[in-house]
C-alpha cells in the first residue's frame, strides 16, 4: 500500500466516525469555563497598566496562558477541536485521537480541582504560614488579598469541575461512535 492511499484511506476512516453531537448542557459548561477565567485574566491585565511593582511579563503570559487553556475546553464540544486544521502542512486534516485530549483535559481537570482544594484548604488549616510572596527575588512579601482580589479569583473554582465534566462527555461521545482505538 503506497503512501497516499494509506492517507486517503486514514482520512476517510476518520470521516467514517464523527462523534455525536454534544448535549445542551456539555456545550453551556464549555463556554462557561473561558467565562470564569476572565476575570482573573482581565484583573492581572489592569495591574499591569495601574501598578509599576508588578512583573508585567508574568501577568501578560498568565493571563494569555489561561485564557488559551480555557477556550481550548471549547474543542471538546466543536468539530474544530477533533481534526489539525488544513492549513498545516503534511498533517492538516487529520482526525485528532480521542485518548490523549481525554487523559490531557482530565488530568488538568483535576489538577485544578487539587490546586483550589489545597488553596482552599490553606485558607482555613493554613498549612502554609508565610504572607503573600510575588514573582521574582526582589519582590516583597504583601499582606494576603482579601475579598477584593478573591472575588476575581472565585470563579476559578468551577474551572476544574467544568473541563472534568465536559472531558468525561467527550468521551462518552467519542466512544460511542469511534471503534476502539
Amino acid at each position: 500500500m503506497t503512501v497516499v492511499e494509506k492517507q486517503t484511506r486514514t482520512r476517510s476512516s476518520a470521516m467514517a466516525y464523527p462523534a455525536a453531537a454534544p448535549p445542551a448542557w456539555a456545550v453551556w459548561a464549555a463556554y462557561a469555563v473561558p467565562l470564569c477565567v476572565l476575570p482573573s485574566a482581565l484583573w492581572r491585565l489592569s495591574l499591569v497598566v495601574t501598578d509599576d511593582a508588578v512583573s508585567h511579563w508574568y501577568m501578560l503570559c498568565l493571563s494569555a496562558l489561561s485564557m488559551l487553556l480555557a477556550l481550548l475546553t471549547l474543542g471538546l464540544v466543536h468539530g474544530w477541536g477533533q481534526r489539525i486544521p488544513h492549513w498545516i502542512p503534511r498533517i492538516g486534516g487529520r482526525r485528532i485521537p480521542a485518548r490523549p485530549v481525554v487523559r490531557v483535559a482530565l488530568t488538568g481537570g483535576w489538577l485544578l480541582v487539587a490546586v483550589c482544594g489545597y488553596f482552599l484548604l490553606n485558607q482555613r488549616f493554613h498549612f502554609v504560614q508565610s504572607g503573600w510572596v510575588g514573582i521574582g527575588g526582589d519582590e516583597p512579601a504583601h499582606p494576603v488579598p482579601g475579598w477584593e482580589v478573591f472575588r476575581f479569583y472565585a470563579p476559578l473554582l468551577a474551572w476544574g469541575p467544568l473541563v472534568i465534566a465536559v472531558a468525561a462527555d467527550y468521551r462518552r461521545r467519542v466512544a460511542r461512535v469511534r471503534p476502539a482505538e
